[in-house]
């Protein structure tokens, strides 16, 4: 998938990965992709309960070389 921004949270845990998705989320133009680079696997569930519950559409997961890259379109 095509990302417009990616935030690289390789090494942080529970919660900033989401902290920041928030943060960098808020920043952005409706429609927008965000791309999130974690290696905590907890970013799987934890991910699109956060999109679920903002209102905001989870797109995906794609796991690479022990990396998980999550995929968020900013919807409002």
């Amino acid at each position: 998938m095509k990302a417009d921004v990616t935030v690289d949270c390789v090494g942080l845990y529970c919660p900033m990965p989401i902290v920041n998705t928030a943060k960098q989320i808020k920043q952005m133009q409706t429609g927008q992709v965000l791309e999130i680079v974690a290696d905590d696997a907890g970013i799987k569930q934890d991910m699109p309960s956060w999109a679920k519950m903002t209102g905001n559409e989870f797109m995906g997961v794609e796991e690479e070389g022990g990396q998980y890259h999550v995929f968020v379109r900013k919807v409002k």
